[in-house]
Protein backbone atom coordinates (compact mmCIF):
# COMPACT_ATOMS: atom_id res chain seq x y z
CA UNK A 1 0.00 0.00 0.00
CA UNK A 2 1.30 3.46 -0.88
CA UNK A 3 2.52 5.60 2.00
CA UNK A 4 0.31 8.36 0.65
CA UNK A 5 -2.09 8.42 -2.29
CA UNK A 6 -0.93 9.61 -5.68
CA UNK A 7 -4.31 10.69 -7.06
CA UNK A 8 -5.14 14.16 -5.74
CA UNK A 9 -8.59 15.59 -6.37
CA UNK A 10 -7.73 18.35 -8.83
CA UNK A 11 -10.73 20.65 -8.75
CA UNK A 12 -9.33 23.58 -10.75
CA UNK A 13 -5.95 22.80 -12.35
CA UNK A 14 -3.99 26.00 -12.87
CA UNK A 15 -6.13 27.99 -10.42
CA UNK A 16 -4.89 31.59 -10.43
CA UNK A 17 -7.38 33.23 -8.06
CA UNK A 18 -4.62 34.48 -5.74
CA UNK A 19 -1.75 36.14 -7.66
CA UNK A 20 0.57 36.28 -4.63
CA UNK A 21 0.19 32.53 -4.09
CA UNK A 22 0.69 31.77 -7.77
CA UNK A 23 4.00 33.62 -7.61
CA UNK A 24 5.41 31.62 -4.67
CA UNK A 25 3.95 28.13 -5.01
CA UNK A 26 5.57 25.24 -6.85
CA UNK A 27 2.35 23.27 -7.22
CA UNK A 28 -1.27 23.59 -6.14
CA UNK A 29 -1.75 21.22 -3.21
CA UNK A 30 -4.99 19.33 -3.72
CA UNK A 31 -6.71 17.09 -1.22
CA UNK A 32 -6.28 13.35 -1.54
CA UNK A 33 -7.48 10.17 0.09
CA UNK A 34 -10.61 8.06 0.04
CA UNK A 35 -13.41 9.48 -2.12
CA UNK A 36 -15.78 7.82 0.37
CA UNK A 37 -14.05 9.14 3.48
CA UNK A 38 -16.03 9.51 6.68
CA UNK A 39 -13.31 11.86 8.02
CA UNK A 40 -11.79 14.93 6.36
CA UNK A 41 -8.57 16.28 7.90
CA UNK A 42 -7.99 19.97 7.23
CA UNK A 43 -4.78 21.93 7.66
CA UNK A 44 -4.32 25.67 7.23
CA UNK A 45 -2.03 25.72 4.17
CA UNK A 46 0.90 23.70 2.83
CA UNK A 47 4.44 24.47 3.91
CA UNK A 48 7.43 24.96 1.65
CA UNK A 49 8.46 21.31 1.99
CA UNK A 50 11.71 19.51 1.26
CA UNK A 51 12.30 19.34 -2.51
CA UNK A 52 15.36 17.09 -2.17
CA UNK A 53 13.73 14.48 0.10
CA UNK A 54 13.38 10.96 -1.29
CA UNK A 55 9.72 10.65 -0.40
CA UNK A 56 8.19 13.09 2.09
CA UNK A 57 8.81 16.22 0.04
CA UNK A 58 5.59 18.01 1.00
CA UNK A 59 2.57 19.13 -0.96
CA UNK A 60 4.27 22.17 -2.47
CA UNK A 61 6.34 19.66 -4.49
CA UNK A 62 4.03 16.61 -4.66
CA UNK A 63 0.74 18.43 -5.21
CA UNK A 64 -0.81 16.24 -2.48
CA UNK A 65 -1.89 17.49 0.94
CA UNK A 66 -0.12 16.28 4.09
CA UNK A 67 2.93 14.74 2.47
CA UNK A 68 5.67 16.47 4.51
CA UNK A 69 8.21 14.51 6.49
CA UNK A 70 7.04 15.88 9.84
CA UNK A 71 3.40 16.96 9.77
CA UNK A 72 2.23 14.76 6.91
CA UNK A 73 3.85 11.58 8.12
CA UNK A 74 2.73 12.24 11.68
CA UNK A 75 -0.91 12.89 10.82
CA UNK A 76 -1.17 9.96 8.41
CA UNK A 77 0.43 7.63 10.96
CA UNK A 78 -2.00 8.86 13.63
CA UNK A 79 -5.07 7.98 11.61
CA UNK A 80 -3.59 4.68 10.48
CA UNK A 81 -2.87 3.75 14.10
CA UNK A 82 -6.45 4.64 15.02
CA UNK A 83 -7.74 2.30 12.32
CA UNK A 84 -8.97 4.96 9.89
CA UNK A 85 -6.28 4.72 7.20
CA UNK A 86 -8.83 4.00 4.46
CA UNK A 87 -11.49 6.40 5.75
CA UNK A 88 -9.69 9.75 5.61
CA UNK A 89 -9.40 12.54 3.06
CA UNK A 90 -6.54 14.99 3.69
CA UNK A 91 -6.68 18.61 2.54
CA UNK A 92 -5.93 22.23 3.46
CA UNK A 93 -8.15 25.28 3.80
CA UNK A 94 -5.75 27.12 1.44
CA UNK A 95 -4.32 25.02 -1.38
CA UNK A 96 -1.09 26.89 -2.13
CA UNK A 97 2.05 27.57 -0.12
CA UNK A 98 1.95 31.16 1.21
CA UNK A 99 5.56 32.31 1.29
CA UNK A 100 6.85 34.92 3.71
CA UNK A 101 8.11 37.86 1.62
CA UNK A 102 11.28 37.98 3.73
CA UNK A 103 12.01 34.25 3.38
CA UNK A 104 10.54 32.33 0.44
CA UNK A 105 11.01 29.01 2.25
CA UNK A 106 8.94 30.06 5.29
CA UNK A 107 5.17 30.24 5.67
CA UNK A 108 3.18 33.34 6.36
CA UNK A 109 -0.47 33.21 7.39
CA UNK A 110 -2.84 33.24 4.43
CA UNK A 111 -4.75 36.49 4.13
CA UNK A 112 -8.49 36.69 4.72
CA UNK A 113 -8.97 37.24 0.98
CA UNK A 114 -6.92 34.12 0.14
CA UNK A 115 -8.90 32.04 2.60
CA UNK A 116 -12.13 33.37 1.17
CA UNK A 117 -11.17 32.64 -2.45
CA UNK A 118 -10.08 29.11 -1.57
CA UNK A 119 -13.26 28.39 0.39
CA UNK A 120 -14.93 27.42 -2.90
CA UNK A 121 -12.44 24.55 -3.29
CA UNK A 122 -13.01 23.37 0.29
CA UNK A 123 -16.76 23.60 -0.24
CA UNK A 124 -16.45 21.47 -3.38
CA UNK A 125 -14.42 18.85 -1.48
CA UNK A 126 -17.10 18.61 1.17
CA UNK A 127 -19.76 18.18 -1.52
CA UNK A 128 -17.81 15.46 -3.31
CA UNK A 129 -16.56 13.53 -0.27
CA UNK A 130 -19.57 14.08 2.04
CA UNK A 131 -17.66 13.27 5.26
CA UNK A 132 -19.32 12.83 8.65
CA UNK A 133 -16.52 14.40 10.69
CA UNK A 134 -14.02 17.20 10.01
CA UNK A 135 -10.73 17.28 11.91
CA UNK A 136 -9.02 20.68 11.66
CA UNK A 137 -5.38 20.57 12.71
CA UNK A 138 -4.55 23.69 14.64
CA UNK A 139 -5.94 27.14 15.30
CA UNK A 140 -6.24 28.51 11.78
CA UNK A 141 -7.97 25.49 10.27
CA UNK A 142 -10.42 25.45 13.18
CA UNK A 143 -11.09 29.17 12.68
CA UNK A 144 -11.84 28.50 9.00
CA UNK A 145 -14.64 26.08 9.86
CA UNK A 146 -16.08 28.48 12.41
CA UNK A 147 -15.88 31.33 9.90
CA UNK A 148 -17.89 29.23 7.44
CA UNK A 149 -20.75 29.52 9.93
CA UNK A 150 -20.12 33.20 10.56
CA UNK A 151 -18.46 32.57 13.94
CA UNK A 152 -15.09 33.53 15.39
CA UNK A 153 -12.53 31.52 17.35
CA UNK A 154 -12.01 32.79 20.88
CA UNK A 155 -9.20 30.67 22.33
CA UNK A 156 -8.06 27.59 20.44
CA UNK A 157 -6.73 25.39 23.24
CA UNK A 158 -10.13 25.32 24.90
CA UNK A 159 -11.51 23.87 21.66
CA UNK A 160 -9.05 20.97 21.33
CA UNK A 161 -10.99 17.67 21.29
CA UNK A 162 -14.22 19.53 22.07
CA UNK A 163 -16.59 18.61 19.21
CA UNK A 164 -18.90 21.20 17.67
CA UNK A 165 -21.20 21.25 14.68
CA UNK A 166 -20.42 23.09 11.44
CA UNK A 167 -23.81 23.68 9.85
CA UNK A 168 -22.43 25.03 6.56
CA UNK A 169 -20.70 21.74 5.79
CA UNK A 170 -23.07 19.57 7.84
CA UNK A 171 -20.29 17.88 9.81
CA UNK A 172 -19.24 17.35 13.39
CA UNK A 173 -15.90 19.05 13.99
CA UNK A 174 -13.17 17.61 16.25
CA UNK A 175 -10.25 20.07 16.50
CA UNK A 176 -6.81 18.67 17.27
CA UNK A 177 -3.39 20.20 17.80
CA UNK A 178 -1.33 20.98 14.74
CA UNK A 179 1.41 18.31 14.55
CA UNK A 180 4.12 20.97 14.43
CA UNK A 181 3.08 22.28 17.85
CA UNK A 182 1.78 19.08 19.40
CA UNK A 183 4.82 18.37 21.54
CA UNK A 184 4.75 21.90 22.96
CA UNK A 185 1.14 21.76 24.12
CA UNK A 186 0.49 18.13 25.07
CA UNK A 187 1.79 18.29 28.62
CA UNK A 188 0.21 21.71 29.17
CA UNK A 189 -3.13 20.16 28.30
CA UNK A 190 -2.47 17.24 30.62
CA UNK A 191 -1.83 14.58 27.98
CA UNK A 192 0.92 12.15 27.18
CA UNK A 193 1.34 11.09 23.56
CA UNK A 194 -0.50 7.85 24.35
CA UNK A 195 -3.43 9.43 26.21
CA UNK A 196 -3.78 12.13 23.55
CA UNK A 197 -4.02 9.52 20.78
CA UNK A 198 -6.58 7.60 22.81
CA UNK A 199 -8.59 10.77 23.41
CA UNK A 200 -8.63 11.53 19.68
CA UNK A 201 -9.87 8.01 19.02
CA UNK A 202 -12.64 8.38 21.58
CA UNK A 203 -13.70 11.79 20.24
CA UNK A 204 -13.80 10.49 16.67
CA UNK A 205 -15.78 7.41 17.64
CA UNK A 206 -18.31 9.58 19.41
CA UNK A 207 -18.62 12.04 16.53
CA UNK A 208 -18.95 9.29 13.93
CA UNK A 209 -21.67 7.61 15.95
CA UNK A 210 -23.92 10.68 16.11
Amino acid sequence: MAVYPDRPLQLEPGCDRCPALVDCRERIVWGAGSRYASIIVIGEAPGYGEPDADHWRGGNWTGIAYTTRHSGRRIRTLFADLGYADEVFFTNAVKCFPADPDDPTTNREPTAAERDRCMAHLDAEFDLIAPTVAVPTGKHATATLLEADGKTLDGFLERVLEPFQCDTFDVAVVPILHPSYQDVWLTRLGYTSETYTAAIGAALAGALAT
